[in-house]
């Protein structure tokens, strides 16, 4: 039997921090509950007389669950979001399991962490993103990170560096002109949303040219479009879940339904006019792709 000295309430009042954490090392609300729920079953059946921080023992137990899954996803590979099968929700005894989670809260947390650094973050190895999440999203010390990868410090720094180098990636374009083109996509994405045509016209090369391979055709119902007034009719109110991104060192973007990576845009501007824009849904091209967060620092 555990010790009286932790109860269901110490535990509950560190849920919505352990399910915060899973949620950005794993990417799926789902998935993070189901981890938490793992979290609680070691809680409930382990003698913790002699643990003294229960928030620092918790987000261990969590990490190293979160490490565990992400290397088994890695390993036999990630399955298809058309594919996936339903999870089998079994209710522990004293712990209420999640209720359904609706698409809407799934893109509301997704979008509080970041639609792309989410996609960002699936990029990397699985103790680099547990390495990175814990020290530059929660600020943990390396000194306690190392034991949850079971790497030395001198080896944790260097996951977490590495980390950090893919996250902020390497810009290929003076950094007026990376402002710039910033700037411009940023724009364009939010009047796309926001369903403003003529932001969008005024934003257009008047010859643009939209295309977009084979697998983003089929998503999106076109191959190619040209002019401004098409080009801009078609992205009234389309990108919703479309976040900017460095794409190879230039600014490009990322559609990106709950933070799960679907279509890469790629943007060709000249002289402060998007005169481009070429839709990549490719799984092999996409995975290619060197994808950062500009100005993240």
């Amino acid at each position: 039997m555990r010790a009286k000295k932790f109860k269901q309430a110490d535990f509950e009042a560190e849920r919505p921090r352990l399910r915060a954490l899973a949620y950005r090392m794993l990417g799926s609300l789902s998935e993070a509950d189901d981890i938490v729920q793992d979290t609680w079953l070691r809680f409930s059946q382990t003698d913790l007389h002699d643990v003294g921080n229960l928030g620092g023992w918790l987000t261990t137990v969590t990490s190293r669950l979160c490490l565990d899954h992400l290397r088994r996803q890695k390993t036999r590979g990630e399955t298809p979001l058309d594919e996936q099968e339903p999870i089998d929700e079994q209710e522990p005894t004293t712990f209420q399991a999640a209720p359904t989670i609706t698409p809407e809260e799934e893109m509301t947390m997704a979008d509080s962490v970041g639609l792309a650094l989410l996609v960002v973050l699936q990029r990397l190895k699985p103790a680099e993103r547990v390495a990175f999440v814990l020290h530059d999203m929660f600020d943990f010390a390396f000194e306690d990170i190392a034991p949850v990868v079971d790497k030395t410090l001198v080896a944790t720094r260097q996951l977490a560096s590495r980390a950090r180098r893919r996250v902020q990636g390497a810009a290929t374009l003076a950094d007026a002109d990376l402002s710039d083109h910033h700037h411009i996509i940023d724009a364009f994405l939010a009047a796309s949303r926001g369903g403003d045509v003529a932001a969008l016209v005024s934003m257009l090369d008047p010859n643009v040219v939209l295309s977009a391979d084979s697998f983003a055709a089929k998503a999106g119902g076109v191959s190619e479009l040209r002019g401004a007034d098409a080009v801009a009719r078609f992205y009234d109110g389309l990108a919703v879940a479309a976040r900017t991104v460095l794409v190879d060192g230039a600014i490009g973007a990322v559609v990106a339904p709950m933070g799960r990576l679907y279509v890469v845009l790629e943007f060709t501007i000249v002289d402060g006019r998007i005169s481009g824009i070429h839709a990549v849904g490719d799984p092999a091209r996409m995975d290619a792709y060197e994808l950062a967060i500009p100005g993240l620092v």
